[in-house]
């Protein structure tokens, strides 16, 4: 019997731009080291950017503690931490999970679609359309 991967392979139709938007930190016991000022919440904007050079964006929040980092990781101090190393936390968050990586491109794709094909509101065709000039009374 062969092994099957578990996780199919998606690959996104969007080049990515991420900007971290805010974090949240606290002191974070492991073993007998205190992890100051640890990054334990993150709140980032994901920008999709599609072959045609259309955007749309998405909107999310990522849980973090230094209790469970990935083996090799290594504690960065909140002083030395860069925006690149908190996108690489988060960006290996979105595509290792193609589940989510997924649904936050039809998010970006929702966006898009709509700014092409923006839906309307006309007047309705029995009903003649407000007249907004001022008329003497």
């Amino acid at each position: 019997m062969a092994d099957l991967d578990p996780t199919p392979s998606y690959t996104s139709p969007f080049t990515y731009t991420y900007e971290i938007t805010s974090l949240k930190v606290k002191d974070e016991t492991v073993g007998n080291t205190v992890n100051q000022n640890a990054v334990v919440q993150t709140y980032w904007k994901l920008t999709g950017t599609d072959s045609n050079n259309n955007e749309g964006t998405f909107n999310g929040a990522t849980p973090f503690s230094t209790t469970n980092m990935p083996e090799g990781d290594t504690f960065i101090a909140f002083a030395d931490l860069k925006e690149s190393d908190v996108i690489k936390w988060i960006s290996d968050v979105v595509t290792g999970n193609p589940g989510y990586q997924q649904h936050i491109d039809e998010q970006i794709q929702k966006q898009i679609n709509d700014k092409i094909t923006p839906i309307t509101e006309p007047n309705m065709p029995w009903k003649p359309a407000a007249n907004t000039a001022n008329t003497p009374a």
